[in-house]
């Protein structure tokens, strides 16, 4: 089964203000404002929230663990007819093996696309919190979503994270409009990477399932390209002032059919191989595709 799991949340400390097991009653607000507004305000110590326990804490040797770098599929060697045959029994050893890959050459601008999605990204983060706030939903159907942990409301540890969530269901244009409307191109930016984006994933989809033999999907395709759902997942990892006692993400496996992971070059992305959590080494411009829960059924 695929399995993602992230590393430490980041070897920064802060020093400007305490928040500690015996200060819980004042930490509550700070948690449910999210780990950004923690870490804003400078706190030392982890609020006991966010403590793991020993057994699940990931040490400081996370970060000198082992490497790896995953399965690539080029998917302009898949488009040239000749080569799509050796391009394909990648794609199927690195289903059946990894439950992971790197897609290059996927089409997607890197300098313009992506690069605005990254940066448009960040500075919804730097938004003050009130502005923030308008989209904390607990509605997991919500079209979109802000908030922090899995479920800051039932979550017995949380996670260092902050999340947006975006529904880019289709059609793309009926969930746009629901969005956050600051910074003011966020719509806009995320529109145009969540197009290309879906274009990507059912061309990878077509062909993960080609190389699993799966004929012509078994009417899966037609149903990916005119219903289901996709939902853009935009999460902030900010400085962590005690990273060896909690995770940005517990170990889980995904529940949909593939997911399309654009990361930065801040190492941290793990996979489990082999009985292992390994690192896996960036690749600029690249996105990791983890397989899915679904994509296992049907394949």
């Amino acid at each position: 089964m695929a399995i993602v799991g992230l590393s430490n949340a980041g070897d920064h400390l802060l020093g400007k203000r305490a928040v500690g097991d015996d200060d819980e009653a004042a930490a509550a607000d700070y948690r449910l404002k999210g780990v950004r507004h923690l870490s804003d305000a400078g706190i030392s110590r982890l609020p006991g929230r966010y403590v793991l326990p020993a057994s699940d804490r990931p040490g400081r040797s996370v970060s000198a663990g082992t490497r790896v770098k995953l399965p690539v599929v080029d998917l302009g060697r898949l488009r040239v007819p000749s080569e799509r045959a050796a391009v394909l029994k990648t794609l199927e050893a690195a289903c059946r093996e990894f439950g992971f890959f790197q897609v290059v050459n996927h089409g997607v601008d890197v300098d313009g696309v992506v690069a605005r999605m990254l940066d448009v990204a960040a500075r919804f983060f730097e938004l003050p919190f009130q502005e923030r706030e308008r989209y904390m939903s607990a509605d997991v159907r919500a079209p979109v979503r802000y908030g922090t942990s899995f479920n800051q409301a039932n979550d017995a540890v949380l996670c260092w994270r902050d999340f947006l969530k975006l529904s880019c269901a289709p059609p793309l244009q009926a969930v746009v409009s629901s969005w956050p409307d600051s910074p003011a191109e966020l719509r806009e930016v995320a529109a145009e990477y969540a197009a290309a984006n879906r274009r990507v994933f059912l061309e990878v989809v077509e062909a993960a399932l080609e190389a699993m033999g799966v004929g012509g999907g078994d009417g899966v395709m037609e149903e990916l390209a005119t219903a289901g759902s996709h939902m853009m997942t935009v999460n902030c990892y900010p400085a962590c002032p005690q990273p060896e006692l909690t995770l940005g993400m517990p170990p889980h496996s995904d529940y949909g059919f593939l997911t399309l992971v654009l990361q930065d070059d801040v190492e941290g992305l793990q996979v489990m191989h082999g009985g292992e959590w390994l690192t896996v080494d960036p690749v600029p411009g690249s996105f990791v595709v983890n397989v899915g829960d679904q994509f296992e059924v049907h394949a």
